[in-house]
């Protein structure tokens, strides 16, 4: 694996253009476009002020640019430089920016979620959508970008607008049978919204296009319910995260639970692996060359290294007991992804936080527990193929795959 040199960039706003060609970067007001394969700076870019929230266009033509302090968006172009575009929220303010899927509209958000505003780059028009809710995940494109369902709050009710991305005309508008929605998301084939609700209430609603009900399900009552979902790449399967630290998988043909994952603290199953980084500390040479090679490198004395161990069985998973006296507590599953090819479901129990979990969902049963030395920060899926990456804040990148695991050293400035 080679890498490059390190770039500078503020807030973690860096982005690989949807395209693959191009590399973003915000150091405070300023952008920097890079060309991916070269690494050469192709454009540099001045804003108004510190950039909070950087975003590409789906056609990667543009690059929007938020200031939430300031209620400011600016838009670049890379194919004309000399362009730009300025959006002013005044008064108003601003607490999240985004494109429309067909890269020629922003959706501004404005504070305290009084409304959403579709400014077009194509025709300087504006328009209005009242009554957002302010949730976890309360506006979603369809993925083949026809298609916006966003919650809204009525008459102290929960309802699910959708609107036609093409002229932004509503299309359906119904109230859910939630307490408190929390996110609405849609399948991937756009054929099916799911909506759920508050954690204190487990419930998840299925609704048509035409926002028919489909179907609901809950698996228990009184106790902290779902904290996280997530689709298949095929819409075949629904995957549902709760705080009991179970999955639950629906099936898209009758929408009832098909299988439950438990993560056990003690893994006996004889047909999962358990990879254990291991890490040991590398001395380096005392004689005065290897001294002089490790100071202008920037390394340390003490080089750590780290590689994967298989654990015979069983193995006892390093468990944190949560605090249960303070809100948001850290137990359940509140990550979840599936492989591009919908075989893998990766998952992340917060009260098991240096561990991930692969499942195996064409044989329903645990894969491999990847043990970490550090508490896992994130991981995700390659686009093209079963490969998972994750990290942990160390200078170490980890790679799964069904071939195995491995650790790899990421060159970073001491």
């Amino acid at each position: 694996m080679n890498f490059s040199e390190v770039f500078k960039h503020t807030n973690q706003l860096c982005r690989v253009s949807p395209d693959g060609k191009y590399l973003a970067t915000c150091v405070q007001y300023r952008l920097v476009v890079r060309d991916v394969s070269s690494l050469q700076i192709l454009h540099l870019y001045t804003c108004l002020d510190q950039v909070t929230c950087m975003e590409w266009s789906s056609d990667s033509q543009f690059i929007l640019c938020a200031m939430y302090k300031r209620a400011l968006v600016q838009v670049w172009s890379l194919e004309q430089p000399d362009w730009h575009c300025k959006i002013d929220e005044g008064s108003a303010g601003l607490v999240s920016s985004r494109w429309s899927p067909d890269g020629r509209h922003i959706l501004n958000t404005t504070e305290f979620h009084l409304r959403v505003t579709v400014w077009s780059l194509c025709s300087k028009s504006v328009s209005y959508i009242k009554y957002p809710k302010a949730c976890q995940k309360g506006l979603d494109f369809s993925r083949d970008g026809r298609y916006v369902a966003l919650a809204e709050r009525r008459d102290c009710k929960d309802h699910v607008s959708v609107f036609v991305c093409d002229d932004w005309q509503l299309l359906r508008h119904f109230e859910t049978d939630t307490q408190d929605l929390a996110g609405v998301e849609w399948s991937p084939n756009g054929c099916v919204l799911a909506v759920w609700d508050t954690c204190l209430e487990y419930r998840v609603l299925l609704y048509s296009l035409d926002g028919r009900l489909l179907s609901t399900y809950s698996a228990y009552e009184w106790c902290l319910g779902i904290k996280s979902i997530a689709w298949s790449a095929s819409s075949q399967f629904l995957a549902i995260g709760s705080y009991d630290e179970k999955v639950r998988i629906l099936n898209h043909i009758t929408w009832k639970k098909l299988i439950e994952f438990e993560h056990p603290a003690t893994v006996s199953n004889s047909k999962a692996v358990v990879y254990k980084e291991m890490e040991r500390r590398h001395v380096g040479g005392c004689d005065d060359l290897t001294l002089h090679h490790q100071i202008t490198l920037g390394g340390s004395l003490f080089n750590t290294q780290s590689k994967y161990e298989i654990c015979p069985l069983p193995v006892q998973i390093p468990v944190v007991k949560p605090d249960s006296d303070r809100a948001n507590p850290k137990v359940g599953i509140s990550s979840m992804a599936f492989s591009v090819d919908s075989r893998y479901l990766a998952t992340k129990n917060d009260n098991m936080p240096s561990c991930v979990w692969v499942w195996d969902i064409q044989r329903l049963r645990l894969l491999a527990v990847l043990e970490q030395t550090a508490p896992v920060r994130c991981f995700q899926w390659d686009p093209r193929r079963p490969r998972l990456a994750l990290c942990t804040g160390s200078s170490k990148l980890y790679i799964w795959s069904p071939a195995g695991c491995i650790s790899v050293p990421v060159p970073v400035e001491e």
